[in-house]
């Protein structure tokens, strides 16, 4: 069933983006990430400019990733202190996020703003998730591996440091202030919950337990994806409802799936298929980059005249 998208402009199937938000939300209530990482390129390839599929997906974001939230608070895996220190380096990062992305929308540079971040970011985390995780799953696999959150590393000698008794941990607030508003900003500018970076900075910067991360994670990305939405919409006007509706519910219902999948797999394994899937994506988008360029330019030539 193919339907019209007026702010996109364009036609797809109706289908085909309920299957999309549904494999999204799989991977947000499996990985704790809001799927944006995944979804934002898919929306590219089908021909949503990168600028609404950028705005609508961070609003599809807001309703996966509260679904799946809700899975993990039966389980008590959520440090809600931790989320809170997060959401406010999140709400800062997306404000300043929301700005760059303008200024870059007025000059015509967003398109390739956004693409060239995903190749970037996806690259470098999942190169390094990858590493670290088959480092992770050997050790388990031996027997002997130490829990990363007893290590003492710099980030504990930093100061203002704060309780977070669900997460067994006693650091300071900077390190997920920061981290908060590095996934704000890749938010507003990449239309993703910023989980493909937060889940691993948790776990490898700040030390958290694993069985924690994915619900806290969850929880930030909520409220900061909501916020940029807001932003988008009340700034750019490129925020989509009928495409966000439809991936709306395909997330909502793949979360639940997602979260049921998660907890019978091990943390090492998610980690190295996050990884993989984060590589995956990277590699499409860097050889798009290089195959289309002469096309970009055509259009950019043309819209000149």
């Amino acid at each position: 069933m193919q339907i019209y998208l007026p702010i996109a402009e364009v036609s797809v199937n109706a289908f085909l983006l309920l299957g999309l938000g549904g494999i999204v939300g799989i991977l947000s209530g499996m990985f704790g990430v809001g799927g944006g990482f995944l979804m934002t390129p898919l929306l590219f390839f089908i021909g949503i400019p990168p600028a609404v599929a950028v705005a609508t997906e961070a609003n599809q974001i807001v309703a996966s990733s509260f679904s799946g939230v809700l899975a993990h608070l039966k389980r008590k895996t959520v440090d809600l202190r931790m989320g809170g220190v997060l959401l406010v380096g999140g709400l800062i990062g997306a404000a300043l996020g929301v700005q760059l992305f303008n200024a870059l929308k007025a000059i015509g540079q967003v398109d390739l703003l956004v693409k060239l971040s995903y190749v970037l970011f996806l690259g470098i985390i999942g190169s390094l998730m990858f590493v670290e995780s088959l480092r992770a799953l050997m050790k388990s696999r031996g027997g002997n591996s130490v829990p990363k959150r007893r290590k003492h590393t710099w980030v504990h000698n930093l100061p203002f440091k704060m309780k977070f008794r669900t997460s067994g941990l006693y650091i300071s607030v900077i390190p997920p202030i920061l981290v908060g508003v590095l996934v704000g900003i890749l938010a507003a500018i990449m239309g993703v919950g910023g989980g493909f970076i937060m889940v691993p900075a948790m776990i490898y910067l700040l030390g958290m337990p694993t069985k924690v991360v994915v619900g806290t994670s969850l929880f930030q990305i909520i409220f900061v994806t909501a916020f940029t939405t807001l932003l988008h919409a009340t700034t750019n006007f490129t925020v989509d409802m009928g495409l966000a509706v439809l991936l709306l519910i395909g997330g909502v219902i793949g979360a639940q799936i997602g979260a049921r999948i998660g907890v019978r797999l091990k943390a090492e394994q998610l980690r190295v298929l996050l990884a993989l899937m984060v590589l995956v994506v990277c590699g499409k988008l860097g050889l798009d980059l290089l195959i289309q360029p002469a096309e970009l330019f055509e259009i950019g030539a043309a819209g000149g005249h």
